[in-house]
């Protein structure tokens, strides 16, 4: 799978993330971390034997997003110490 597919998905990731947090972060900080988040949603399900992200399909998209959430749950543990 091509980076631009990951980078697509996290885009998407990151929205719905957004939409499930409710986060006080603006919108390019959210997606920027939902492309991250999709790299980790990808590893942590490869981890535990997962499908992990195969491509641009619903199956990904959730994949994705959970590891969106993650991201930016930890980063507002990270943040809010600072």
């Amino acid at each position: 799978m091509g980076l631009l597919t990951w980078i697509l998905i996290g885009l998407v990731a990151g929205i719905i993330a957004k939409l499930i947090m409710r986060d006080s972060y603006g919108w390019i900080v959210t997606i920027l971390l939902g492309i991250v988040g999709a790299f980790v949603g990808g590893w942590v399900f490869g981890y535990f034997g997962g499908p992990g992200v195969t491509g641009f399909n619903l199956e990904s998209i959730l994949v994705a997003s959970v590891g969106a959430i993650i991201v930016l749950f930890v980063y507002g543990l990270v943040s809010k110490k600072r």
